[in-house]
């Protein structure tokens, strides 16, 4: 899968791969819940393709994926980029088991699952990426949380390797995160809480990184010892780390209401969301992302509202 691709100045080596799926996969519907707003610096989407930057265990390394008439090409620069490219399967979704979901239990799951045969959940392998915009995102509106962390990343994170577009960074890594000076967190909007939780994830930064190798159950519960850390946090890291098709992001303002529409044809709370996916125990996640790409039982989205200093998220 992986081959050579040369470099001209004997520094910037590029390597290319291919990957050819069993099955169909919808690539921009597979890779989007990995970007954290339109100007990510660690994931977008341009006309060259699909762009992630992201630390490997052997390094730095930017993947570009493009799809073409033999597949999903990758291409991929940094000491990391060997296992950039070893990562493209997981990432594209050959790790999604979809065995014992069954669409036919709702006429609108059955039609939105023909509709998108191609629909996949990613996996990354990755945890403290995914855990920490999360928790930017406590309390405070997408946008705030959004900006929290581009800026934050722009500032601490190191530059992309190869020719990725122009802004793009590799998010720190737990040992950075712990020396960003308290006032920084401030400028970037980030309040002492939310900071405070942030501190306390990085004090056990890289034990809870070795949770994305275990089953996406036993690092919720990891997760969900630092305070600060609720099931909400959790559910919506897991569901990007491990690629669980089971998580549910209970506590979201507006995932309920959403859910309640497209299934029951009426707004209902978390405890009706969850007896309204119980049928499908197991890829309750898988239901809710059919949902969310098709945008069915979508309603105006409003701030998200505050919630009280003693609930954990």
């Amino acid at each position: 899968m992986r081959r050579l691709a040369g470099c001209r100045s004997g520094r910037l080596v590029m390597l290319t791969g291919i990957y050819r799926p069993a099955q169909r996969v919808a690539v921009d519907a597979t890779l989007a819940p990995l970007v954290f707003g339109p100007r990510d610096p660690a994931a977008r989407r341009d006309a060259r393709g699909w762009w992630l930057a992201f630390r490997t265990p052997e390094g730095d390394a930017t993947l570009r994926l493009t799809e073409s008439a033999h597949g999903i090409a990758g291409s991929a620069w940094g000491p990391g980029a060997g296992a950039a490219l070893d990562a493209m399967p997981r990432l594209l979704g050959a790790d999604d088991d979809p065995t014992g979901f069954d669409p036919s239990r709702h006429p609108v799951i059955r039609d939105l699952h023909h509709r998108m045969p191609g629909l996949r959940l990613a996996r990354t392998g990755r945890l403290l990426p995914h855990l920490v915009p999360t928790i930017m995102g406590q309390k405070v509106t997408s946008v705030e949380a959004m900006r929290a962390w581009r800026v934050l990343v722009h500032r601490h994170g190191t530059p992309a390797p190869g020719p990725a577009p122009e802004g793009m960074r590799i998010p720190p890594d737990a040992a950075t995160w712990r020396r960003v000076p308290s006032w920084e967190w401030h400028r970037a909007g980030v309040t002492p809480q939310r900071a405070d939780t942030l501190m306390r994830v990085m004090a056990v930064g890289d034990t809870l990184e070795r949770s994305a190798a275990l089953p996406a159950a036993a690092a919720v519960r990891r997760m969900r010892t630092v305070t600060g850390i609720g099931v909400w946090t959790a559910h919506e890291t897991v569901q990007r780390s491990h690629g669980d098709p089971d998580s549910v992001s209970i506590g979201d303002l507006h995932l309920a209401k959403q859910v309640g529409m497209a299934l029951a044809g009426q707004r209902v709370d978390d405890d009706g969301m969850l007896e309204l996916l119980e049928p499908w125990r197991g890829h309750r996640h898988r239901v809710v992302r059919y949902l969310e790409v098709s945008g069915v039982g979508y309603e105006r989205r409003a701030p998200r509202m505050a919630i009280p200093a003693h609930r954990t998220r």
